[in-house]
Order: C-alpha cells, then sequence, then structure tokens
C-alpha cells in the first residue's frame, strides 16, 4: 500500500471511475452525490440545533445559557478540525500488513487518491457516514449524559460534531471541484492538492492546517504566503 499512495503513482485521471465491487449492489454503495451529504446531515444538525435552543428557553437562564450554547457549537466545530485531522492520518492513511485490511482502507479512501477526480467519490457516503455517526452519537451520548452528567449539553456537542462534519466534506469537494476566489481558500486547495500529488503522508488537513503546523505534518514553514 505505501508504494501505491507515494505522490505521483497510479493516479488515474479519468473521470470515469475505477470499478472496486464485481456486485453491482455493493458498487452501487461507494458512489455518492456531494449534495447528499448537506440533504441527509444538515436537517439532524438543525434538529440539534433546535433541542439546544428549545433546552435554553425552558431554562430560567436564557440570556445566559444561549451564548454558552453557541459557544459550546462554534467549540465542537474546531474540535472536529482535530478529529477530521487524526482519522485522514491514522484511519485513512493506515498502512496494514493483512491483505483484508488493506483492502477495506482502499475502499475507504486509498482509491481517492488513486482517482482524484472521481466526483461520486469525494464525500463520504452515507454507508459509511451513517454508522459511523451512530458510533459518534453512542460515544457523545455515553461521555456527556453517563460520565459528565450534562444531558443538556448533549444536543450542543451533537450538532457542532454534524455541522464540522458537513463543512470539512464540503470543503473537500471544493477544493476539488471549485474554483477558489479568496486567499484564504486557494491556500486551502493548494495546502490539499500538495498532499495528493506531492506528498500524501504530510498535510492532512482539509477545512484547516492548523493541526499539521501542531504535529509536524507541515513542511511548508510560510502557508498563507505560498497559497496563492
Amino acid at each position: 500500500m505505501q508504494a501505491n499512495m507515494q505522490a505521483n503513482l497510479n493516479i488515474n485521471y479519468d473521470e470515469k471511475p475505477v470499478r472496486l465491487f464485481k456486485s453491482d449492489f455493493l458498487e452501487f454503495f461507494t458512489h455518492v452525490h456531494p449534495a447528499v451529504v448537506p440533504i441527509v446531515w444538515l436537517p439532524i444538525a438543525a434538529y440539534f440545533l433546535y433541542q439546544s435552543v428549545a433546552t435554553a428557553v425552558a431554562g430560567a437562564s436564557i440570556s445566559a445559557w444561549l451564548p454558552l450554547v453557541f459557544g459550546l457549537i462554534l467549540g465542537v466545530v474546531l474540535v472536529w478540525t482535530f478529529i477530521e485531522y487524526v482519522l485522514h492520518r491514522f484511519v485513512f492513511h493506515f498502512e496494514p500488513k493483512q491483505a483484508w485490511l488493506e483492502r477495506i482502507i482502499f475502499v475507504l479512501h486509498e482509491i481517492h487518491h488513486v482517482q482524484p477526480n472521481c466526483k461520486t467519490r469525494l464525500v463520504m457516503p452515507p454507508a459509511v457516514s451513517i454508522p459511523g455517526g451512530i458510533l459518534f452519537y453512542l460515544l457523545f451520548n455515553w461521555l456527556i449524559v453517563t460520565v459528565l452528567g450534562l444531558p443538556a449539553w448533549l444536543s450542543p456537542v451533537l450538532a457542532g460534531f454534524v455541522l464540522g462534519y458537513v463543512a470539512y466534506d464540503m470543503m473537500h469537494f471544493a477544493t476539488h471541484h471549485l474554483p477558489m476566489t479568496s486567499s484564504l481558500m486557494k491556500a486551502l486547495k493548494r495546502h490539499h492538492m500538495l498532499h495528493h500529488f506531492q506528498d500524501p503522508h504530510t498535510r492532512f488537513g482539509v477545512t484547516s492546517p492548523m493541526w499539521d503546523y501542531a504535529f509536524n505534518t507541515q513542511p511548508e514553514k510560510d502557508f498563507m504566503k505560498k497559497g496563492r
């Protein structure tokens, strides 16, 4: 796998998707239109936002609770950038020795490096994101409600987490297929393109290079000045 993940090796620029499964049924679930992500997940985020505000309205100190709710949501969006970095670096770019696990990693992410321009494999398909979302829900519910005993915090945390995920997938699609006008967006696009075409073992952040700087996976010292 490591050889396959080297920059500029085995890159297929054909728009026609590389087939992953012989079964048409399984192959269907490896493709997803980017619009599916906001269609599926934004209503879920809206529900958790509603629950957050409803909890505040039901309480006695709305003026104190609402700023805390939205601050918590923004904080979790920031935390998502760290989760995104960890998943991309240690899960999607994991190099297993077992053939069956190597196959899973290839289907999950390496195919995107082999064929980076394939529009239907740029965002996470619901067949993966929904089970993953359920696992994170159970994790947050256990940590926030059971361990910390703060049930009112669950909805804001989940809202921030879902919004962070949507921002990540939409940013990923944008860096590959949309024109960037601002210097910041151009810099983020360049950051991700260098991950694909120069060194896939660095620059793991998509929505932000912050954690690449923090964990020394950002080779460039002057990211913003070079991001033109």
